[in-house]
């Protein structure tokens, strides 16, 4: 199963999202859930690094299965507008694969 955990501080600004462990819907590189959620999540990795000046910090452990996007300081409009993308996809795998693939926490700090 994969876990998403999308952190946000107080004010609604997004801190940080992590996705860790792999879905498990299907043999490795054959697994369509683990495909979207790791396209989804790099993609607004790259996206944020890319078309907006925020300051982030990354990591990666390919083996276990481990993504995180942390933000250094309050996030752009656009970094914000990208990571709402970003949780209405990964809902929407949710919604379509059930709880079994796929967990998602949200998290204040």
């Amino acid at each position: 199963m994969t876990t998403i955990t999308i952190t946000k501080a107080s004010d609604g600004s997004y801190k940080w999202i992590e996705c860790n462990g792999h879905a498990g819907f299907a043999e490795y590189g054959e697994d369509i859930v683990c495909a979207a959620i790791s396209v989804l999540t790099i993609n607004t990795i790259n996206s944020v690094e890319k078309f907006t000046d925020d300051k982030i910090l990354t990591s990666q452990n390919e083996e276990k299965g481990i993504l995180r996007l942390e933000f250094e300081d309050i996030p752009s409009k656009e970094a914000d507008l990208l990571l709402r993308s970003f949780e209405l996809g990964v809902t929407s795998i949710y919604e379509q694969y059930g709880k079994k693939f796929l967990n998602i926490k949200f998290r204040r700090e």
